[in-house]
Protein backbone atom coordinates (compact mmCIF):
# COMPACT_ATOMS: atom_id res chain seq x y z
CA UNK A 1 0.00 0.00 0.00
CA UNK A 2 1.53 3.14 -1.03
CA UNK A 3 2.43 6.27 1.66
CA UNK A 4 0.66 9.37 0.75
CA UNK A 5 2.20 12.45 2.00
CA UNK A 6 -0.34 15.11 2.00
CA UNK A 7 0.36 18.32 0.80
CA UNK A 8 -1.50 20.68 3.07
CA UNK A 9 -2.28 18.86 6.39
CA UNK A 10 0.49 19.69 8.47
CA UNK A 11 0.80 16.10 10.43
CA UNK A 12 3.87 14.96 11.76
CA UNK A 13 5.94 13.44 9.26
CA UNK A 14 5.83 16.49 7.44
CA UNK A 15 9.52 18.48 8.49
CA UNK A 16 10.97 14.57 8.21
CA UNK A 17 11.12 11.96 5.63
CA UNK A 18 9.11 9.55 5.61
CA UNK A 19 9.09 5.80 7.08
CA UNK A 20 9.97 4.27 3.74
CA UNK A 21 12.40 7.28 2.20
CA UNK A 22 10.18 9.61 1.44
CA UNK A 23 10.28 13.47 2.36
CA UNK A 24 8.41 16.13 2.04
CA UNK A 25 8.64 16.27 -1.71
CA UNK A 26 6.12 14.55 -2.32
CA UNK A 27 8.12 11.53 -3.30
CA UNK A 28 6.01 8.01 -3.29
CA UNK A 29 7.62 4.85 -1.42
CA UNK A 30 9.00 1.79 -2.92
CA UNK A 31 6.11 -0.72 -3.37
CA UNK A 32 6.00 -3.99 -1.19
CA UNK A 33 6.48 -6.69 -3.87
CA UNK A 34 9.65 -4.66 -4.90
CA UNK A 35 11.00 -5.05 -1.66
CA UNK A 36 10.23 -9.17 -1.32
CA UNK A 37 12.21 -9.40 -4.50
CA UNK A 38 15.18 -7.62 -3.64
CA UNK A 39 14.95 -9.92 -0.51
CA UNK A 40 15.06 -13.07 -2.39
CA UNK A 41 17.53 -11.75 -4.63
CA UNK A 42 20.48 -11.36 -1.75
CA UNK A 43 19.27 -14.76 0.03
CA UNK A 44 19.84 -16.28 -3.16
CA UNK A 45 23.45 -14.84 -3.72
CA UNK A 46 23.94 -16.12 -0.40
CA UNK A 47 23.00 -19.42 -0.15
CA UNK A 48 25.72 -22.40 -2.07
CA UNK A 49 24.26 -23.43 -5.70
CA UNK A 50 21.48 -20.58 -5.92
CA UNK A 51 20.11 -21.97 -9.14
CA UNK A 52 18.64 -25.09 -6.99
CA UNK A 53 17.63 -22.80 -3.64
CA UNK A 54 16.05 -20.68 -5.89
CA UNK A 55 12.83 -19.56 -6.04
CA UNK A 56 10.04 -21.01 -3.26
CA UNK A 57 11.85 -23.87 -3.53
CA UNK A 58 14.86 -22.90 -1.90
CA UNK A 59 12.97 -20.72 0.50
CA UNK A 60 10.44 -23.90 1.74
CA UNK A 61 13.80 -25.71 1.99
CA UNK A 62 15.22 -23.07 4.63
CA UNK A 63 12.05 -22.91 6.36
CA UNK A 64 12.45 -26.77 6.89
CA UNK A 65 15.91 -26.80 8.37
CA UNK A 66 14.96 -23.90 10.48
CA UNK A 67 12.05 -25.73 11.23
CA UNK A 68 14.17 -28.66 12.42
CA UNK A 69 16.61 -26.84 14.61
CA UNK A 70 13.94 -25.21 16.40
CA UNK A 71 12.15 -28.35 16.97
CA UNK A 72 15.37 -29.82 18.23
CA UNK A 73 15.81 -27.27 20.90
CA UNK A 74 13.44 -28.50 23.09
CA UNK A 75 15.83 -31.14 24.29
CA UNK A 76 17.37 -30.61 27.61
CA UNK A 77 19.56 -31.99 30.37
CA UNK A 78 18.75 -32.41 34.12
CA UNK A 79 22.06 -33.33 36.36
CA UNK A 80 21.20 -35.27 39.70
CA UNK A 81 21.12 -32.72 42.10
CA UNK A 82 18.71 -30.45 39.94
CA UNK A 83 14.93 -30.47 39.34
CA UNK A 84 13.37 -28.53 35.64
CA UNK A 85 9.94 -27.00 35.45
CA UNK A 86 8.53 -26.74 32.09
CA UNK A 87 6.24 -23.57 31.65
CA UNK A 88 3.76 -23.09 29.15
CA UNK A 89 3.23 -19.95 28.12
CA UNK A 90 4.83 -18.89 31.59
CA UNK A 91 2.36 -21.13 33.21
CA UNK A 92 3.77 -24.21 35.25
CA UNK A 93 2.70 -27.41 33.61
CA UNK A 94 5.01 -30.07 35.00
CA UNK A 95 8.30 -31.20 36.99
CA UNK A 96 11.28 -33.23 35.75
CA UNK A 97 13.87 -35.35 37.26
CA UNK A 98 16.91 -35.78 36.17
CA UNK A 99 17.88 -37.42 32.73
CA UNK A 100 17.50 -35.60 29.10
CA UNK A 101 14.20 -34.44 28.42
CA UNK A 102 11.94 -32.73 25.80
CA UNK A 103 9.62 -29.19 25.82
CA UNK A 104 7.87 -28.09 23.10
CA UNK A 105 10.44 -25.27 22.08
CA UNK A 106 10.41 -21.51 22.63
CA UNK A 107 8.16 -19.72 22.74
CA UNK A 108 5.56 -22.41 23.36
CA UNK A 109 6.98 -24.05 26.04
CA UNK A 110 10.59 -23.40 28.65
CA UNK A 111 12.30 -24.99 31.34
CA UNK A 112 13.64 -23.38 34.23
CA UNK A 113 16.32 -25.87 36.32
CA UNK A 114 16.89 -25.37 39.84
CA UNK A 115 19.79 -27.11 42.27
CA UNK A 116 17.44 -29.15 44.76
CA UNK A 117 20.46 -30.06 46.65
CA UNK A 118 22.60 -27.27 47.53
CA UNK A 119 22.03 -25.98 51.44
CA UNK A 120 22.10 -22.33 51.83
CA UNK A 121 22.59 -20.86 54.93
CA UNK A 122 21.16 -17.47 56.28
CA UNK A 123 22.44 -15.34 59.27
CA UNK A 124 20.26 -14.28 61.87
CA UNK A 125 21.27 -10.86 63.75
CA UNK A 126 24.64 -10.88 62.08
CA UNK A 127 25.81 -10.01 58.74
CA UNK A 128 28.83 -11.02 57.06
CA UNK A 129 31.05 -7.84 55.41
CA UNK A 130 33.56 -8.15 52.77
CA UNK A 131 33.88 -11.01 50.16
CA UNK A 132 37.14 -12.04 47.77
CA UNK A 133 38.06 -9.09 46.64
CA UNK A 134 38.30 -7.29 50.10
CA UNK A 135 41.56 -8.58 52.15
CA UNK A 136 39.49 -8.18 55.45
CA UNK A 137 35.71 -9.98 56.56
CA UNK A 138 34.10 -8.45 59.39
CA UNK A 139 30.57 -9.10 60.85
CA UNK A 140 28.00 -6.84 62.01
CA UNK A 141 25.56 -6.94 64.57
CA UNK A 142 21.94 -6.42 63.90
CA UNK A 143 20.32 -5.55 67.08
CA UNK A 144 16.90 -5.36 65.51
CA UNK A 145 16.95 -9.20 64.63
CA UNK A 146 19.25 -10.37 67.80
CA UNK A 147 17.25 -8.44 70.82
CA UNK A 148 14.69 -11.29 72.15
CA UNK A 149 12.18 -10.91 75.15
CA UNK A 150 12.27 -14.38 77.28
CA UNK A 151 9.31 -15.61 79.16
CA UNK A 152 10.45 -13.94 82.39
CA UNK A 153 10.93 -10.57 80.45
CA UNK A 154 14.90 -10.78 80.62
CA UNK A 155 16.53 -9.22 76.82
CA UNK A 156 18.52 -11.55 75.49
CA UNK A 157 20.75 -11.17 72.02
CA UNK A 158 20.74 -14.36 70.17
CA UNK A 159 22.64 -15.03 66.73
CA UNK A 160 21.35 -18.25 64.85
CA UNK A 161 22.05 -19.22 61.10
CA UNK A 162 19.58 -21.23 59.25
CA UNK A 163 20.31 -24.08 56.97
CA UNK A 164 18.05 -24.31 54.03
CA UNK A 165 17.43 -25.91 50.48
CA UNK A 166 14.35 -26.16 47.86
CA UNK A 167 12.45 -29.57 48.85
CA UNK A 168 12.61 -32.34 47.06
CA UNK A 169 9.77 -32.51 44.23
CA UNK A 170 8.92 -28.62 45.24
CA UNK A 171 10.99 -26.61 43.05
CA UNK A 172 7.84 -25.32 41.51
CA UNK A 173 6.49 -24.23 44.42
CA UNK A 174 9.78 -22.45 45.33
CA UNK A 175 9.88 -20.57 41.86
CA UNK A 176 5.84 -19.73 42.02
CA UNK A 177 4.48 -19.53 45.59
CA UNK A 178 7.10 -16.97 47.22
CA UNK A 179 8.62 -13.54 45.28
CA UNK A 180 11.72 -13.60 47.63
CA UNK A 181 12.77 -16.75 49.19
CA UNK A 182 16.15 -15.34 51.32
CA UNK A 183 13.66 -12.71 52.48
CA UNK A 184 10.58 -14.95 53.23
CA UNK A 185 12.88 -17.75 55.43
CA UNK A 186 14.88 -14.95 57.35
CA UNK A 187 11.35 -13.36 58.45
CA UNK A 188 9.95 -16.78 59.37
CA UNK A 189 13.02 -18.00 61.19
CA UNK A 190 13.15 -14.46 63.29
CA UNK A 191 9.59 -14.80 63.85
CA UNK A 192 9.53 -18.31 64.98
CA UNK A 193 12.78 -17.82 67.18
CA UNK A 194 11.13 -14.75 69.04
CA UNK A 195 7.82 -17.59 69.81
CA UNK A 196 10.33 -20.06 71.39
CA UNK A 197 12.29 -17.62 73.12
CA UNK A 198 9.01 -16.25 74.05
CA UNK A 199 8.41 -19.07 75.96
CA UNK A 200 11.27 -19.49 77.67
CA UNK A 201 13.04 -18.69 80.82
CA UNK A 202 16.54 -16.66 80.41
CA UNK A 203 18.12 -19.01 83.08
CA UNK A 204 16.77 -22.11 80.29
CA UNK A 205 18.16 -20.25 77.25
CA UNK A 206 21.50 -19.75 78.33
CA UNK A 207 22.04 -23.21 80.03
CA UNK A 208 20.64 -26.40 79.19
CA UNK A 209 17.67 -25.69 76.45
CA UNK A 210 19.55 -24.95 73.40
CA UNK A 211 18.85 -28.18 71.79
CA UNK A 212 15.40 -27.82 72.48
CA UNK A 213 15.27 -24.07 71.83
CA UNK A 214 16.98 -25.48 67.95
CA UNK A 215 14.46 -28.13 67.58
CA UNK A 216 11.51 -26.05 68.55
CA UNK A 217 12.14 -23.35 65.85
CA UNK A 218 13.19 -25.87 63.75
CA UNK A 219 9.87 -27.69 63.32
CA UNK A 220 8.07 -24.44 63.45
CA UNK A 221 9.80 -22.92 60.56
CA UNK A 222 9.04 -25.89 59.01
CA UNK A 223 5.49 -26.36 59.49
CA UNK A 224 4.78 -22.38 58.73
CA UNK A 225 6.82 -22.57 55.35
CA UNK A 226 4.80 -25.85 54.59
CA UNK A 227 1.51 -23.84 55.30
CA UNK A 228 2.70 -21.20 52.46
CA UNK A 229 3.30 -24.06 50.08
CA UNK A 230 7.53 -22.54 49.85
CA UNK A 231 8.68 -25.18 48.59
CA UNK A 232 11.48 -24.98 51.29
CA UNK A 233 13.67 -27.76 53.69
CA UNK A 234 14.73 -26.41 56.48
CA UNK A 235 17.98 -28.60 57.24
CA UNK A 236 19.30 -27.00 60.71
CA UNK A 237 19.08 -24.39 62.98
CA UNK A 238 22.36 -23.68 64.96
CA UNK A 239 22.29 -21.25 67.66
CA UNK A 240 25.68 -19.01 67.90
CA UNK A 241 25.73 -16.91 70.64
CA UNK A 242 23.19 -16.36 73.34
CA UNK A 243 24.34 -14.10 75.55
CA UNK A 244 22.57 -11.14 77.53
CA UNK A 245 22.85 -7.60 76.16
CA UNK A 246 26.59 -6.07 76.60
CA UNK A 247 25.14 -3.09 78.87
CA UNK A 248 24.73 -5.91 81.19
CA UNK A 249 26.61 -8.35 80.14
CA UNK A 250 29.62 -8.09 83.20
CA UNK A 251 26.95 -8.34 86.36
CA UNK A 252 25.06 -11.05 84.22
CA UNK A 253 28.82 -12.80 84.44
CA UNK A 254 29.03 -12.52 87.98
CA UNK A 255 25.13 -13.68 88.94
CA UNK A 256 26.16 -16.59 86.35
CA UNK A 257 29.48 -17.23 88.48
CA UNK A 258 27.54 -16.96 91.40
CA UNK A 259 24.95 -19.55 90.27
CA UNK A 260 27.93 -22.01 89.53
CA UNK A 261 29.57 -21.67 92.78
CA UNK A 262 25.98 -22.90 94.00
CA UNK A 263 25.77 -26.01 92.27
CA UNK A 264 29.67 -26.47 93.39
CA UNK A 265 28.73 -26.72 96.65
CA UNK A 266 24.77 -28.32 96.23
CA UNK A 267 27.03 -31.04 94.53
CA UNK A 268 29.83 -31.58 97.11
CA UNK A 269 27.17 -31.41 100.22
CA UNK A 270 24.67 -34.01 98.08
CA UNK A 271 27.96 -35.78 97.69
CA UNK A 272 29.19 -35.95 101.21
CA UNK A 273 25.27 -36.84 102.45
CA UNK A 274 25.67 -39.57 100.29
CA UNK A 275 28.72 -41.09 101.88
CA UNK A 276 27.92 -40.11 104.86
CA UNK A 277 24.30 -41.69 105.59
CA UNK A 278 24.83 -45.06 103.94
CA UNK A 279 27.92 -45.01 106.34
CA UNK A 280 25.52 -44.11 109.56
CA UNK A 281 23.05 -46.94 107.79
CA UNK A 282 25.85 -49.48 108.04
CA UNK A 283 26.78 -49.09 111.50
CA UNK A 284 23.39 -48.80 112.79
CA UNK A 285 22.76 -52.17 110.82
CA UNK A 286 25.85 -53.71 112.45
CA UNK A 287 25.03 -52.17 116.07
CA UNK A 288 21.65 -53.61 115.58
CA UNK A 289 22.80 -57.04 114.47
CA UNK A 290 25.58 -57.16 117.02
CA UNK A 291 22.99 -56.70 119.77
CA UNK A 292 20.51 -58.95 118.54
CA UNK A 293 23.06 -61.95 118.36
CA UNK A 294 24.35 -61.15 121.93
CA UNK A 295 20.63 -61.07 123.35
CA UNK A 296 19.91 -64.46 120.76
CA UNK A 297 23.40 -65.75 122.57
CA UNK A 298 22.26 -64.65 126.07
CA UNK A 299 19.12 -66.09 126.16
CA UNK A 300 20.13 -69.59 124.99
CA UNK A 301 22.80 -69.69 127.44
CA UNK A 302 20.51 -68.97 129.88
CA UNK A 303 17.82 -71.35 128.54
CA UNK A 304 20.52 -73.92 128.53
CA UNK A 305 21.33 -73.26 132.24
CA UNK A 306 17.79 -73.22 133.36
CA UNK A 307 17.25 -76.57 131.22
CA UNK A 308 20.75 -78.14 132.85
CA UNK A 309 19.39 -76.98 136.55
CA UNK A 310 16.24 -78.58 135.75
CA UNK A 311 17.71 -82.00 134.90
CA UNK A 312 20.06 -82.11 137.71
CA UNK A 313 17.16 -81.04 140.30
CA UNK A 314 15.07 -84.17 138.77
CA UNK A 315 18.48 -86.36 138.87
CA UNK A 316 18.96 -85.15 142.86
CA UNK A 317 15.44 -85.94 143.55
CA UNK A 318 15.63 -89.22 142.46
CA UNK A 319 19.65 -90.03 144.63
CA UNK A 320 20.38 -87.33 146.43
CA UNK A 321 23.49 -88.33 147.89
CA UNK A 322 24.97 -89.86 144.75
CA UNK A 323 23.76 -86.70 143.02
CA UNK A 324 25.99 -84.53 145.84
CA UNK A 325 28.78 -86.65 145.50
CA UNK A 326 28.90 -86.42 141.65
CA UNK A 327 28.65 -82.27 142.16
CA UNK A 328 30.98 -82.56 144.31
CA UNK A 329 33.10 -84.48 142.21
CA UNK A 330 32.83 -82.56 138.60
CA UNK A 331 33.28 -79.51 140.67
CA UNK A 332 36.43 -80.52 141.87
CA UNK A 333 37.88 -81.92 138.90
CA UNK A 334 37.33 -78.57 137.21
CA UNK A 335 38.69 -76.48 139.93
CA UNK A 336 42.29 -78.41 139.85
CA UNK A 337 42.15 -79.13 136.32
CA UNK A 338 44.85 -76.70 135.39
CA UNK A 339 46.86 -76.97 138.41
CA UNK A 340 50.02 -79.20 139.67
CA UNK A 341 48.52 -81.75 142.39
CA UNK A 342 50.15 -84.04 145.05
CA UNK A 343 48.52 -86.50 146.64
CA UNK A 344 48.86 -87.21 150.27
CA UNK A 345 47.61 -90.17 152.06
CA UNK A 346 47.56 -89.74 156.20
CA UNK A 347 47.57 -93.29 156.90
CA UNK A 348 50.41 -94.46 155.26
CA UNK A 349 53.43 -94.60 157.45
CA UNK A 350 56.06 -92.08 156.81
CA UNK A 351 55.56 -88.61 154.46
CA UNK A 352 52.12 -90.05 152.80
CA UNK A 353 53.13 -89.33 149.50
CA UNK A 354 51.26 -91.16 146.92
CA UNK A 355 53.54 -91.44 143.76
CA UNK A 356 52.13 -90.92 140.14
CA UNK A 357 52.42 -90.85 136.85
CA UNK A 358 52.58 -87.64 134.82
CA UNK A 359 50.02 -88.90 131.72
CA UNK A 360 49.39 -85.43 130.58
CA UNK A 361 52.53 -83.91 130.07
CA UNK A 362 53.89 -87.00 128.29
CA UNK A 363 51.50 -86.93 125.55
CA UNK A 364 52.55 -83.09 124.92
CA UNK A 365 55.67 -84.52 123.12
CA UNK A 366 59.52 -84.15 122.92
CA UNK A 367 59.39 -80.44 123.70
CA UNK A 368 57.87 -80.74 126.81
CA UNK A 369 59.59 -79.74 129.77
CA UNK A 370 61.19 -82.43 131.84
CA UNK A 371 59.33 -84.11 134.67
CA UNK A 372 60.81 -83.79 137.72
CA UNK A 373 61.57 -86.95 139.75
CA UNK A 374 59.22 -87.80 142.60
CA UNK A 375 60.78 -88.04 145.98
CA UNK A 376 61.85 -91.72 147.55
CA UNK A 377 58.90 -91.86 149.61
CA UNK A 378 57.71 -95.54 151.29
CA UNK A 379 55.45 -97.39 149.83
CA UNK A 380 52.12 -96.21 151.03
CA UNK A 381 48.20 -98.00 150.93
CA UNK A 382 46.06 -97.68 148.24
CA UNK A 383 44.40 -94.37 147.96
CA UNK A 384 41.04 -93.51 149.08
CA UNK A 385 38.78 -92.19 146.54
CA UNK A 386 37.37 -90.03 149.47
CA UNK A 387 37.95 -86.27 148.53
CA UNK A 388 38.56 -85.07 152.27
CA UNK A 389 41.95 -86.62 151.42
CA UNK A 390 42.92 -84.00 148.45
CA UNK A 391 44.95 -81.49 149.57
CA UNK A 392 46.73 -78.65 147.81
Amino acid sequence: MPWSNQSGGGGPWRPNPGPWGGGPSGQRPPDLDEILRRSQDRFKSVLPGGGFFGGKKGIFLALIALLAVWAFSGFFQVETSEQGVVLRFGKHVRSVGEGLHYHLPYPIERVVIANVTENRRLEIGIRMEGGAARTNVGVREVPQESLMLTGDENIVDVNFAVVWQIKPGGAADFLFNIQNPETTIRAVAESAMREVIGRSDLQLVLTQGRQEIERSVHELMQRTLDEYQAGVLVVQVQLQKVDPPDQVIDAFRDVQAARADQERLQNEAQAYANRVVPEARGDAARISQSAEGYRERVVNEARGAADRFNSILTEYQKAPVVTRERMFLETMERVFAGTDKIVIDPSASGSGVVPYLPLGELNRGSNATPVPQPQSVQPAAPQRTSPTGVSR
